[in-house]
């Protein structure tokens, strides 16, 4: 596995995004390009290979292509296929990395003291499945209107291109090097975790479910999620549950109440004053301060 990894004390430089979607069925074309491109899936999967080595991107997968090399379809994806694109340069060059030498880095980056947190550094697999797709999701959606809206200065866009590498950067961290890996019990609130994520959409997903899904006592997990995370584990149902409705707001034209259906949540009143409480802002309000994209089917 290689990294990207570059230097951001200078933003990257932003190019051009969208979203690809189609429904038909389709085969990406073969080019070279001078710049790199980051792909994100979002629905059905795309068959893409870079030179000789074959990558099937699905929806949460991120994919970096690299400047001036082959990338091609190796074969048909199926109607409704969609997925984010955005091209970009790095003006302070940039490394590929093998895995052993990052594993190194980022643990220095994950141990570093509070006061010392200035690294410069982004470290981006070129090929990943972030834990956390929602919020790059969310943060690409960002992109997509500030791109799209006409700006006084094109640095704005830029700067938040820079910010989702560094979240992507962050979540490589949390995902290589979380520090309760190295206990049983840590593994497995691990797992719970990643087992809410998936499970968002169920209106039966509460304390009482995971702990039988899981074999734990009802208050017992309770108490160990709140010792291990200082979170109340109800409450992080909540803002997972959340955070797929700003990802479901900012890319679909579903309703408000098609999207609290979407993820569990069958009381539209519940579903506003619950996103309320996490988003600080209502739906509606979350929907309009992020709305233009750019869509294309070539």
């Amino acid at each position: 596995m290689k990294y990207l990894n570059s230097n951001v004390t200078t933003p990257l430089t932003f190019i051009s995004c969208g979203q690809f979607s189609t429904n038909e069925p389709w085969k990406h074309s073969k080019r070279i390009i001078n710049s790199f491109e980051i792909i994100i899936g979002i629905k059905e999967v795309l068959y893409i290979q870079q030179n000789d080595t074959k990558y099937e991107v699905g929806p949460g997968d991120v994919l970096v292509l690299l400047p001036d090399q082959v990338h091609q379809g190796y074969a048909e994806s199926h109607k409704d296929i969609s997925f984010y694109w955005m091209h970009f340069d790095t003006p302070e060059g940039y490394q590929l990395l093998d895995k052993p030498f990052v594993m190194n880095q980022l643990q220095q980056l994950h141990t570093q003291s509070t006061n010392n947190k200035d690294s410069s550094s982004i470290y981006i697999p070129i090929y990943s499945h972030p834990p956390a797709i929602e919020r790059i999701y969310i943060q690409f959606q960002q992109i997509l209107h500030i791109a799209y809206s006409n700006y006084y200065t094109n640095i704005g866009v830029s700067f938040l291109l820079t910010s989702l590498l560094i979240e992507m950067t962050e979540q490589t961290i949390q995902q290589s090097l979380h520090p309760g890996l190295r206990m049983e019990t840590d593994k497995n609130l691990a797992k719970i975790m990643e087992w809410v994520r998936i499970h968002s959409s169920s209106s039966t997903l509460n304390v009482s479910t995971i702990a039988e899904q899981f074999n734990y006592n009802r208050d017992y997990l309770s108490r160990l999620f709140k010792q291990k995370t200082n979170m109340n584990l109800q409450s992080f149902i909540h803002e997972v549950k959340i955070a797929k409705a700003k990802d479901l707001l900012s890319r679909t034209s579903k309703s408000t109440k098609e999207i609290a259906y979407s993820i569990g949540i069958n009381d539209e009143k519940y579903f506003m004053r619950l996103f309320k409480k996490y988003g600080k802002i209502t739906p509606t309000e979350y929907r309009e301060a992020y709305y233009r994209t750019h869509m294309n089917n070539l």
